[in-house]
């Protein structure tokens, strides 16, 4: 069958999209690059340039998706996925990127590809297409497998979920502070709700370590595809005045759990040291291949 080259459409394709990542994901790999909690993730990040989508590319073939080409928040980076078998179409993928998903100043273009280590097809690519690798980072799962440690709090800070208690206020200053934003958090709260508007966001699993004074300590998210064993861990910040108190670890840990009940044998992480401290494990790489022109 012939394979057909469309724009997405924001509306009607992302349940689609999100169809096609959860069935095409591989065990302890994010399956092409973008597991669908990752793209509904960035989907209702304040940061998301929603009026662009327009330029992600989407490869039918009877009328099946077969490949995507995103951004995670804006032009000028990419991610590709493709179906099994369909490797062929990431050469069009990164042309049509360096195109339409490419960011474009006066006289310069620049894009960043984000690949994993495992595609080794992609790389070559890019290598001939005069990308240079510029960074590379850990992607990490805990095993369930393993058991989980008992976690305590510290005395006068409790766990709750956004089933309890769910000040938008209190969600800002943590998640202002504990991404390092400054002293002063911003008064957009919009994007706080903005955040929890999702199709698949869980209340149940987006949990909140509360300090002995009412305030807001750390802040958790835990997403579950609904077709594959995984969790996926985001976002995950703790205030700096409340660090070094073992609270995430104690987050982390529940959510873990919880989703362990729901049917998850392992959870995705991120790249910071924190990590292999309570148990994850590295599974493979993410880099990143640049280029300007």
């Amino acid at each position: 069958m012939k394979i057909t080259l469309r724009r997405y459409r924001l509306l009607s394709d992302f349940e689609r999209v999100s169809q096609f990542m959860r069935l095409n994901f591989k065990k302890y790999q994010l399956g092409g690059n973008v597991p669908q909690p990752f793209w509904e993730y960035a989907h209702t990040h304040p940061y998301f340039n929603h009026s662009l989508t327009h330029r992600f590319g989407i490869w039918e073939e009877n009328e099946e998706i077969v490949g995507v080409a995103c951004y995670e928040m804006d032009v000028g980076e990419c991610y590709f996925s493709t179906k099994e078998g369909y490797d062929f179409l990431k050469q069009e993928m990164v042309e049509y990127a360096e195109t339409e998903l490419s960011k474009r100043s006066a006289d310069q273009h620049s894009l960043d590809v984000r690949v994993y280590d495992y595609e080794e097809y992609l790389i070559k690519l890019l290598v001939q297409k005069g990308y240079h690798k510029v960074y590379s980072e850990p992607i990490r799962v805990y095993n369930y497998g393993s058991g989980f440690s008992t976690r305590l709090l510290p005395e006068g800070f409790t766990f709750i979920t956004l089933e309890n208690e769910n000040d938008l206020r209190k969600i800002n200053d943590v998640l202002w502070r504990g991404f390092n934003h400054g002293d002063e958090p911003d008064d957009d709260l919009d994007s706080r709700l903005l955040m929890q508007s999702g199709p698949h966001f869980r209340k149940d699993l987006t949990a909140i370590i509360k300090a002995p004074n009412g305030e807001y300590a750390c802040f958790a998210g835990m997403w579950v595809d609904g077709v594959n064993d995984f969790a996926y861990l985001e976002p995950l910040a703790t205030d700096p005045r409340y660090r070094s108190l073992g609270l995430a670890t104690v987050a982390v840990t529940e959510l873990m759990k919880r989703t362990e009940q729901l049917g998850a044998t392992y959870c995705f992480g991120g790249a910071p040291d924190f990590y292999p401290k309570i148990g994850f494990e590295t599974a493979c790489h993410r880099e990143m291949w640049s280029k300007a022109w």
